[in-house]
């Protein structure tokens, strides 16, 4: 009888949402049948805001409280070597977008475990799925985007009804309007995807109809996790075309936001 591999997951939890945390557990313990070592490694912050989440999956967080850059990748790179020599793992899952553990990769790999990515769709670059031995990115699905879209649509609403007109004078009866003269119903605020909304409060010069630069665009979509350390700005915004114009054509170096403006 074979026996099941024994996995270890350890989560770059400052770099993926807690969905696609909750996602990649739910993978992996498909894949693999269990999930034997779980730990999720982020600043305190991270830790307080996802406790629930870490508790109800079982996930062990382990908090960095250095504030230097790369400072938690740093802290997950030392604990998986220490953790694949004692634990003897088959397989580890990294979730995390980061390409900066390209040489953690390849030192698990020389110790014998199959290193398998999962990243966060939109922020991965293609040079991160190229080092793991499996790669998949994760849709990140936001519980509040219902209430963050239809917010703005009832304002919109409201601020387009009508006031009501003064009643007539006794003397001289107001005349009917016919269905013809009745006043249009006011125009629906249009329904943006999530991840423009995220765009446009990132980078607030956009939302504004300016020209940013793009390295400008790409160190606010970074600082925000909408962009990867490595991935492009120009990829990102190309995804709707409709919405974003890239200047000049063929080698751009600015964008501009030229879909309806968010109420």
């Amino acid at each position: 009888m074979s026996l099941s591999p024994r996995v270890m997951l350890l989560v770059d939890a400052d770099n993926v949402s807690a969905d696609v945390i909750e996602q990649a557990l739910e993978r992996t313990l498909a894949e693999h049948g269990a999930v034997h070592v779980r730990r999720a490694y982020c600043n305190a912050e991270t830790a307080l805001k996802q406790q629930s989440l870490f508790k109800r999956l079982s996930i062990r967080p382990m908090v960095n409280l250095s504030a230097g850059k790369n400072s938690t990748d740093i802290a997950l790179a030392v604990d998986a070597i220490d953790l694949v020599i004692a634990e003897r793992p088959d397989v580890v899952v990294l979730v995390s977008s980061d390409s900066d553990f390209a040489p953690l990769v390849i030192r698990l790999r020389e110790k014998g475990c199959r290193v398998c990515g999962i990243g966060q769709q939109g922020k991965t670059g293609e040079e991160t799925v190229a080092i793991y031995d499996s790669f998949v990115d994760l849709q990140h699905h936001s519980s509040s985007s219902k209430a963050a879209v239809a917010r703005p649509a009832a304002r919109q609403a409201a601020k387009a009804e009508p006031a009501p007109k003064p009643a007539a004078k006794r003397t001289a009866r107001a005349p009917r309007r016919t269905k013809a003269e009745a006043p249009a119903p006011a125009p629906r605020a249009p329904v943006l995807p999530d991840d423009v909304l995220h765009i446009l409060d990132a980078v607030a010069e956009l939302g504004m109809g300016n020209k940013v630069e793009l390295n400008v665009a790409a160190e606010r979509l970074r600082a925000a996790k909408l962009l990867g350390k490595s991935a492009s700005s120009p990829k990102l915004f190309k995804k709707y075309p409709e919405l974003f114009l890239l200047t000049p054509e063929k080698t751009p170096n600015k964008v501009q936001y030229i879909g309806p403006m968010p109420a």
